[in-house]
């Protein structure tokens, strides 16, 4: 199989139900960017320590959602429909409950932090960012378009997953935060 069409050399790309769509389709965007962060989230795995087993297992799981939620956005509107969709609550559940898990090993939040400390822990906060992103450009598709409706609240706690891993990481590590000095207290 070959891996070029010469469909995109038209500024058209084919989606998974046969349709074309433009490569600056809101749709086309918003499954660019979940690819985006997917890639971005190998770019943290790199950095894990290797006494972090199970952090790099709920990674790859991740990674392999995000996929299928990729493949979802893939489908035309006109063919998204519950039979297709596989992102659902428990998804969503179950980052509720890593959560809960690491911030029971975090001291408590009381200022904002700075994305910095160590190299793992500021790629963390990437893809945090970078899940906003695509949150943000879900919303707005899913105004126009069909969508899930179960990727929302996925994508919501999934950046709040990757915050609370990007403390966890400083934590483990022996790392302090960096905390946000408002601006009439910096020197």
């Amino acid at each position: 199989m070959r891996i070029y069409t010469r469909q995109g050399d038209k500024g058209l790309t084919r989606l998974a139900d046969g349709s074309s769509l433009a490569k600056d389709d809101r749709r086309v965007e918003t499954y660019g960017a979940i690819d985006e962060l997917n890639s971005q989230i190998g770019l943290l795995m790199a950095e894990i320590p290797e006494n972090e087993p199970a952090l790099l297992a709920e990674l790859i799981l991740l990674q392999q959602e995000l996929f299928d939620l990729g493949g979802e956005l893939a489908f035309s509107s006109e063919a998204q429909n519950a039979s297709l969709w596989q992102v659902n609550e428990a998804w969503t559940a179950r980052l509720e409950q890593q959560i809960d898990a690491y911030s029971a090993q975090l001291p408590v939040l009381r200022n904002f932090i700075l994305p910095s400390g160590s190299r793992a822990a500021a790629q963390a906060h990437v893809v945090r960012t970078l899940t906003r992103r695509c949150e943000r450009l879900l919303l707005g598709l899913s105004r126009e378009e069909q969508v899930n409706p179960a990727i929302l609240p996925y994508l919501n706690r999934l950046s709040d997953w990757f915050f609370t891993v990007a403390r966890y990481l400083l934590v483990s590590a022996g790392t302090p935060e960096v905390l946000w000095v408002k601006a009439a207290d910096r020197r």
